[in-house]
């Protein structure tokens, strides 16, 4: 490799390594503010506030009507990771219609407590994941854990989440619908199979795995269950 070659390639590194750490600044920054938030949560309070949520939420199965996905499961994330997603929707840092205008009216405790409750209790890795990585999500499994349970309280939990949902994830960090900075360059380099292999992956992790939040009986579904 000549000399100007070796300049080249190193001055590439060297402004990946930039763009990283500004990246890592930005993110950390934002960790923080959703740690501290989370840890103001009262999931008492957030349970009696939660109840449009619940709406879609809280169905099994429940469809987002159009572009037609399931609803993601949330029991089970860090309450971390809920708080940060909340923030995001109500700035619109991900473009979700329902969602902002849910959030868009939500202040930051409302946002605290509100994770709190969903979160339950947070996932543990079992350290067992259901089979060998595949080749398109060996850098998932370093933030998203090989048994998709995080390793940090603001990455979400991927455990047993819905397929169809991880692939819209995917697809909007590539297209732009969802801004985080990391998540966008990751999903730049995807191809279509590479977004279908890893949402098959890491839906398929069952030990231990995310849950659809029950809701509380109402009059129609307590007559169901006499």
């Amino acid at each position: 490799m000549g000399l100007e070659m070796k300049m080249t390639v190193s001055g590439v590194r060297s402004g990946w390594a930039v763009v990283a750490l500004a990246t890592a600044a930005v993110f950390a920054n934002t960790a923080v503010s959703a740690q501290d938030q989370a840890a103001r949560g009262d999931a008492k309070r957030g349970k009696a506030i939660s109840y449009t949520c619940l709406g879609c939420h809280g169905i099994e199965g429940y469809k987002n009507a159009y572009p037609t996905y399931s609803v993601p499961k949330l029991e089970g994330q860090h309450p971390e990771y809920l708080v940060a997603a909340l923030q995001e929707y109500r700035s619109g840092d991900r473009a979700h219609l329902t969602m902002h205008a849910q959030a868009s009216t939500l202040s930051d405790q409302d946002i605290a407590d509100i994770a709190a409750y969903f979160a339950g209790k947070p996932l543990v890795s079992q350290g067992k994941p259901a089979g060998t990585p595949p080749q398109a999500a060996t850098l998932c499994v370093s933030c998203h854990g090989q048994d998709g349970v995080s390793i940090a309280p603001t990455y979400p939990s991927l455990a047993g989440q819905h397929e169809d949902y991880i692939a819209r994830a995917l697809d909007e960090y590539r297209k732009g619908g969802r801004k985080n900075p990391i998540m966008k360059g990751f999903a730049a380099t995807l191809k279509d199979e590479d977004v279908e292999t890893i949402a098959k992956y890491f839906s398929h992790e069952e030990h231990p795995t995310l849950k659809t939040e029950s809701r509380p009986y109402t009059r129609f579904t307590a007559e169901n269950h006499e």
